[in-house]
C-alpha cells in the first residue's frame, strides 16, 4: 500500500510540469515583447530623423516612411499579443499553483475541496493553451513584418547597387 504523504506530495508536483513550462513561456515571452518595444522605439527614432533635412536626402525615404507607418500598427497588435499572453501565463502560475496548494491542504487535513483542484488544473492548462495560441499570432505578425522589411532592404540594395554600377561605368570611361 502506497504511502498517503508520498501519494499527496506526488499529485501536488504533478502541476509543477506545467508551471515550469508557464515559466518558460514566460521568459522567453518577457523578452519577445522586450524586443517588440525596443523595435517600436528605434523605428519611431529613425522616422523622425527621416522626417528632418537630413532624411529627405536619404535614398528611398519615402519608402521607408511608408515602411515604418506601415509596421507601427503590426507592432502595437503584436505588443497586445504578447501582453495578453503574459496575462494568460501568470494566471496559469497563479491557479496551477493553487491546485498544489488544495492537494496539500486536502492531504493534511479533512478539508474536502471535491474536485475545485481538477477544475483549477484544467483552467490552468486552458490558460497555457491561450497564451500559446496568442503566440502563435503574434509569431504570424512579426514573420510578415519581417518579409516586409526584407522588401524594402532588397530595394535598397538594389539603389545601392546600381549607384556602384553607376559609378564604376564612369570611372572606368
Amino acid at each position: 500500500m502506497a504511502d498517503p504523504v508520498f501519494s499527496v506530495l506526488t499529485a501536488m508536483i504533478t502541476p509543477a510540469v506545467l508551471i515550469g513550462g508557464a515559466g518558460t513561456l514566460l521568459l522567453s515571452t518577457s523578452n519577445r515583447l522586450g524586443r517588440s518595444t525596443d523595435r517600436v522605439r528605434n523605428l519611431t527614432t529613425r522616422f523622425k530623423l527621416l522626417m528632418g533635412p537630413q532624411g529627405q536626402t536619404e535614398p528611398l525615404a519615402a519608402e521607408e516612411k511608408r515602411l515604418i507607418l506601415e509596421q507601427l500598427p503590426r507592432l502595437t497588435r503584436r505588443t497586445r499579443y504578447l501582453h495578453r499572453a503574459m496575462q494568460a501565463f501568470y494566471l496559469s502560475v497563479a491557479l496551477l499553483v493553487g491546485t498544489s496548494i488544495l492537494i496539500g491542504a486536502q492531504g493534511l487535513s479533512d478539508l474536502r475541496t471535491g474536485a475545485l483542484p481538477v477544475i483549477l488544473s484544467v483552467v490552468g492548462a486552458s490558460m497555457l493553451a491561450y497564451g500559446a495560441l496568442l503566440l502563435s499570432f503574434e509569431s504570424t505578425l512579426s514573420s510578415q513584418t519581417t518579409r516586409r522589411e526584407m522588401r524594402f532592404l532588397e530595394d535598397l540594395g538594389g539603389h545601392y547597387a546600381e549607384q556602384v554600377r553607376r559609378s564604376g561605368q564612369e570611372v572606368g570611361r
